[in-house]
């Protein structure tokens, strides 16, 4: 008796909303094994290899790579065979929708809302079947990136088990190509952009995309800017170190503003820790990684967590843990260009802190005209939750930490 099974897109991270195919494991017709790579899946946190839910012939896929696949929406569809089936209720931790069967001659479904398998996103997939072709072992979704990123893995250093190239061997490999950078310059896009031909956004872009409108629509903000004097500051200082460690400073003195708002039930939540929300740009679009504990660390440490996040974020490793959970926010854009900005505040945040480019400029001291290091500031705020005075004071605070020698 031949039993269908419709496999639809399982929640692949947190209630992900949907998510892009970058490249299918097997064809249409083939034979594939329970939890045998099936395809691989781009969402706005990670690329991600979805194993076979059953073993049984592949008969029909619902898009081809670069199609976007809403989270419960059909995937795949197999003709079961009569070996081992995944047994109802089986928990590997990564939840789907009711997915029904569909068959000519049977309505009988072997795994009908039940879990997917174990869903992989970090670099290095364990305990599922690697892909070993030309001599190079590596699961879809690397030897995808690989392709995406015009990297061969001839050119590549495996790092993984048993010689298995990872995702981030591969950003290591294409990062090689690049010549040197002696000073920051706007992101290489990872592969040609059509000048001049709409397409839509993928992955982390299109994320971004939804998370701005959804922040401009919810949030009211207002933003003051001020100059921090840095001229007491040693040629070699740490600037993301001292920002981040003037915002605990200033947290402390001002809790209002390392707080969570919200709207709907009109609560404020104040932080006694103060998890700084981290802005980092990449080529596939800006992260905003979560700095955990900033009051706890050294400024050794808290250099050494920067390094890792942003490592992270570029090699598209950052698990949904350290995507959320900050409590203020911090944005470093002057390392390219521009002095005062109006950064927008992610829910449920209700302030960011931006810094331009420092300057050299003429300031009064003391009746006279004096050449000065100065740092422009910007900080938003969600008038809602925090009063301008409150805003004021934290701005202030931030000043007085920043203008100390060390």
């Amino acid at each position: 008796m031949n039993r269908r099974y419709l496999f639809v897109l399982p929640d692949l991270g947190e209630g992900l909303p949907d998510a892009e195919i970058v490249e299918w494991a097997v064809p249409v017709g083939a034979t594939v094994a329970l939890d045998a790579p099936l395809v691989s899946m781009e969402t706005a946190k990670a690329v991600v290899d979805v194993p076979s839910p059953c073993s049984g012939v592949l008969v029909k896929i619902y898009g081809q790579k670069g199609d976007v696949i809403e989270t419960g929406k059909a995937l795949a569809e197999f003709e079961l065979d009569d070996g081992p089936q995944r047994a109802q209720g089986f928990d590997s931790g990564h939840q789907h929708s009711t997915s029904p069967v569909v068959s000519e001659e049977s309505r009988e479904a072997p795994d009908a809302g039940s879990v997917v398998g174990a869903v992989t996103v970090s670099a290095q997939v364990e305990n599922e079947p690697v892909l070993q072709s030309g001599g190079y072992k590596a699961v879809p979704a690397v030897r995808a990136l690989a392709k995406k990123l015009a990297v061969a893995l001839s050119d590549v250093q495996a790092s993984g088990a048993a010689g298995q190239i990872t995702l981030q061997d591969v950003h290591r490999a294409a990062q090689t190509k690049l010549p040197p950078r002696q000073e920051p310059i706007s992101p290489v896009p990872s592969e040609p952009q059509r000048l001049g031909q709409a397409e839509p956004l993928r992955g982390m872009r299109r994320t971004m995309a939804r998370a701005m409108a959804q922040a401009h629509a919810q949030i009211v903000p207002t933003t003051l800017t001020e100059d921090a004097a840095i001229h007491r500051w040693a040629e070699d200082e740490d600037l993301s170190v001292r920002l981040i460690r003037a915002m605990v400073f200033a947290s402390a003195r001002v809790p209002a503003l390392n707080a969570w708002f919200d709207g709907e039930q009109l609560t404020r939540t104040l932080h006694q820790s103060v998890h700084i929300g981290l802005a980092i740009d990449t080529d596939e679009g800006l992260f905003v990684a979560k700095l955990a504990d900033a009051q706890a660390k050294s400024a050794s440490q808290l250099r050494a967590e920067i390094a890792r996040l942003r490592q992270l974020a570029q090699a598209r490793e950052l698990g949904p843990a350290a995507l959320s959970g900050y409590t203020v926010m911090l944005s470093n854009f002057g390392v390219y260009a521009g002095r005062y900005a109006t950064p927008v505040i992610l829910s449920p945040c209700v302030a960011i802190l931006a810094a331009g480019r420092a300057r050299v400029a003429a300031v009064p001291v003391l009746g006279a005209i004096a050449a000065q290091r100065i740092l422009p500031l910007s900080l938003t705020f969600d008038h809602r939750a925090c009063t301008g005075g409150e805003a004021a004071r934290f701005l202030a605070a931030l000043l007085e930490d920043l203008g100390r020698k060390d």
